[in-house]
This record gives structure tokens, C-alpha cells and sequence, in this order.
């Protein structure tokens, strides 16, 4: 283990933000289903909201606390299409929660600069990313400063500016947020009235605690350029894990030269199932993957990451690596990566899929001792989830699941270790997708978006299982 590597893990293990919310995950998984189970599973039937704004079970409530176009603590616009988050501690134990925002050029006046760009002239140019030619890209993300025992929100501002169709990402333990592009643009390129300047389909990290400023727009270009959608770290080893989301994606992983500094570049891998070459996993076609089969998995280095011709994921599975159903949310959690394919399975209704590390990950001992990846659920069922999306793991253990089905009602769906799927919330102004479900690090509240009407709101509840129940 080289020094670097020794310094991150000494770190990590102060540093457990995003990953806190596990802190009772590691009871017995019989044990912390029986503990959420109260008349059935879960938390209980959904109570009809009289606001028709979020159905939750009994004891439990929810305030908005962002709405898009409202104007925040620095002066900007709250944008729109609010998507994946993280909420991380901030001073005086209060919580930041850092939210993605979905724009894609032709929503840019939707963005915070106002839709006649006339707050442009606040920020200096080298905070936003690309300027699009005077019509500045609008996606990027903000930071609410939030305070759980008094319900406030104490302020909200940008936080990154000029990025695009910022999706999902996810936490680091070193308490900053990996923001994703999930889309692919180059410089020159005209697109919904936006004069592209740069090159897109990065992630880009975003400080946690930023007082008053902006984060730096930096590419991180090592970490391969296509259509990004979520991240997940281990914090063991700092190894970053990522989704592609698009039909024919891959699983990659990304090897830091500096564990905790990404920016300092590093290697992209792609995951390939041991004996099984160019896998296809979206079980589209036949079951070619069981429930519950656990795989083992080798690492696929790539090359020329920055793909001028979009084909990372191409030439990736011509090499062998396994190719998934259009990849989305990731999170760590139980020592182990789960993420959601929105599209697998027989009737493309969605999985959720689980990679174990090894104890030897992404070391020399790897090879005779792999990590081992599990689809763990595939109902193909619309009716029990209609195309999973953004997830998380709860302070309980399960997981957490957010739909973005065609139906008419998307829910917010709780996993059990079992594998049994029960409703947690419901959207009840809209169809819109709900998106970025995250716990705070006191595990008091959970923050979630309602996509199409720009809503972020917290939840507050009965999470947490009684004394009885956790000595039963």
C-alpha cells in the first residue's frame, strides 16, 4: 500500500459523511426488516397529502425548502430541474445539501442567471464553465444550508455555473460532491440556441463548504468523457465507481494516483464478468442473469478516455466488458456499491444491481481474489417499480429507490436486504420523476425532488427503529 493510499484511509475514517446514514446497516439483515415493519412492510400505508403535493405514511411530514424560480441568498435564481443531491455536515450542525440541476441548452434560461441573463454580469466568467457565446450553459448545481431541529433553511446559493444536464452524482468521504454530465457535446457545436465553447460529459467536484463562492470549474478529464449519470466511493480504498446511462452503458471504475484528489488524474477501468465476455446484462432478450447470482468480475483498462467519437463504451465491450441497461443511480453502502439500471430487464420496467468489492480491490491481489457482482432485484413488475432511478442507502439499511416510470404516479420505494420492495412516498401534484433522495448525516430527514415542478423537500419521520425492536 503506497503512502498516499495509507493517508486516505487513515482519513476516510474520520470522515464518514454520505456515509453515515448506514450506521445501523450492519445488524442482521432479518433483524432490520423486522425493525422497519410496522402492520406490513415498510412504514405503513400512504396517507393522502390534503396539500396533493407528497403522500407519506402516518407521522411523518415534508417542507418545501427550494422552488425554482424564487430567488436565493446570493441573488441568483433557483433553476430548474433539480435531480441528484448529497447532504453532507455543515457548521454548527447544520446540514448542506449541494443539488444537481438537469439543464440542457435549450433550458438554459431556466438557469440562474434569470431568463434575460441579466444576473450574468454577478459572477466573473472564469466561475462559469462555458458562456455559451453570451447565453451561458444553465445546469450546474446549488447549496442549500439547511438546519434539521429547527426546519430552516439559512441560505441558498450556486455553487457550480455553467455545466450541463447536471444528473446525478455522489458524495465523497472527504465531504465534497462529484456532479455528472450526462450528455456529450463538443466545442463548436450548436445546440438549443447555445453556442457550445467547450467540450462536455465530465464530472466536476463540488465542495461541501464553500462559504461564499463558487467551485472552481474543473473538468475531471481522467474520469472519462460520456454520458455520466452517478458516482459512488469506496471509502476504504477511494476508489470511484460510475454509471452510464444509456442503453448499451458500461459500469467503470476509476483508480485516483491520489487517493481524495481526483483532479490528479488517474485510471478508468471498465467492468467485464469473469468467463462471460461482452455480458449483457439488461436480460432483454432471455434471463441471462439470475437474481441472487453472484458473478466475479475483472477490470477492463481503457484507453483514449476522453472519446472525441463518444465510443468509450464501444470499445469497451468489444474488449469484454458487460454492458448494462442504461445505468442511474449509485450509492455506497453495506460495504457494498448499489446501482440502478432504469431500462433492464424483461419488460424494462428497471434492476438494481449490487458489487461487492474486494478485500483486494484494485490491488495486485485482486486477480485471485475478485470483487463479486449481484443483480439484487429485477421485478418486472411495473406495479411493484416502474423504472428505477436515483437511489441511496437508509440510516436502517435498505435501500432507497426513486422511480421515473411512465405511469401516471412515481414513487419513492424502500428495499429491504431481502430484496422486498414497499412504498415510502408518492408524488401526488404531478407525474413528474422524483430524484436525489439523501438522507442528512443526524439521519433526521430525508431531502428528495419533484423533478418537473422544481420542488426540493425535506422529510421528516419515525426513521429510525425503537429500542424494543432493535433488542428483538
Amino acid at each position: 500500500m503506497n503512502q498516499s493510499r495509507r493517508g486516505f484511509l487513515q482519513t476516510a475514517g474520520l470522515v464518514t459523511v454520505g456515509f453515515g446514514g448506514l450506521r445501523l446497516a450492519s445488524a442482521d439483515p432479518t433483524a432490520v426488516s423486522a425493525m422497519i415493519a410496522t402492520g406490513g412492510l415498510g412504514h405503513g400505508p400512504l396517507i393522502p397529502d390534503p396539500k396533493g403535493v407528497l403522500d407519506l405514511p402516518a407521522g411523518f411530514a415534508y417542507a418545501i425548502i427550494a422552488r425554482q424560480g424564487a430567488t436565493m441568498s446570493d441573488g441568483f435564481i433557483v433553476p430548474s430541474r433539480p435531480d441528484g443531491m448529497a447532504a453532507f455536515p455543515g457548521r454548527n450542525g447544520t446540514t448542506v445539501v449541494v443539488c444537481n440541476h438537469e439543464l440542457n441548452p435549450a433550458h438554459s434560461a431556466d438557469g440562474p442567471f434569470g431568463k434575460d441573463f441579466s444576473l450574468l454580469g454577478k459572477l466573473a466568467s472564469e466561475s462559469i464553465y462555458d458562456m455559451g457565446g453570451g447565453r451561458p450553459a444553465g445546469g450546474g448545481t446549488t447549496s442549500i444550508v439547511y438546519d434539521t431541529r429547527s426546519g430552516k433553511v439559512l441560505e441558498h446559493r450556486l455553487s457550480l455555473a455553467g455545466t450541463l444536464r447536471n444528473c446525478a452524482g455522489g458524495p465523497t468521504p472527504w465531504n465534497s460532491w462529484i456532479t455528472c454530465e450526462e450528455i456529450v457535446l463538443d466545442e463548436g457545436d450548436d445546440v438549443g440556441g447555445m453556442k457550445i465553447q467547450k467540450a462536455h460529459g465530465y464530472n466536476f467536484e463540488v465542495p461541501a463548504w464553500l462559504g461564499r463562492g463558487l467551485a472552481a470549474p474543473v473538468p475531471l478529464k481522467a474520469m472519462g468523457r460520456f454520458n455520466h449519470e452517478a458516482v459512488a466511493v469506496d471509502p476504504h480504498s477511494g476508489i470511484v465507481y460510475q454509471t452510464e446511462d444509456v442503453g448499451d452503458g458500461l459500469i467503470y471504475r476509476f483508480l485516483p494516483d491520489q487517493p481524495g484528489a481526483l483532479a490528479k488524474g488517474g485510471r478508468l477501468q471498465a467492468l467485464a464478468v469473469k468467463g462471460q465476455k461482452s455480458l449483457d446484462t439488461r436480460n432483454w432478450e432471455s434471463a441471462t442473469v439470475a437474481v441472487g447470482e453472484a458473478m466475479e468480475v475483472e477490470w477492463i483498462e481503457m484507453d483514449n478516455v476522453e472519446a472525441p467519437e463518444d465510443d468509450l463504451r464501444l470499445r469497451g465491450f468489444a474488449a469484454g466488458a458487460a454492458r448494462f441497461a442504461r445505468g442511474e443511480g449509485m450509492w455506497y453502502g453495506r460495504d457494498a456499491v448499489y446501482f440502478a439500471c432504469t431500462n433492464g430487464g424483461a419488460r424494462k420496467k428497471g434492476q438494481v444491481w449490487r458489487y461487492i468489492p474486494s478485500s483486494d480491490e484494485g490491488l495486485s491481489g485482486e486477480s485471485s481474489n475478485p470483487g463479486k457482482l449481484e443483480l439484487f432485484v429485477e421485478p418486472n413488475d411495473g406495479k411493484i417499480v416502474d423504472n428505477a432511478d436515483n437511489l441511496t442507502i437508509a440510516p436502517w439499511g435498505d435501500v432507497l429507490v426513486v422511480e421515473d416510470g411512465a405511469g401516471p404516479d412515481q414513487f419513492l420505494l424502500g428495499i429491504t436486504p431481502a430484496g422486498k420492495v414497499y412504498r415510502l412516498g408518492r408524488n401526488a401534484i404531478s407525474d413528474s420523476e422524483m430524484a436525489g433522495p439523501c438522507f442528512s448525516p443526524d439521519g433526521s430527514t430525508l431531502f428528495v425532488n419533484i423533478q418537473g415542478d422544481g420542488l426540493t423537500l425535506a422529510i421528516t419521520g419515525p426513521w429510525q427503529p425503537g429500542k424494543d425492536a432493535m433488542r428483538g
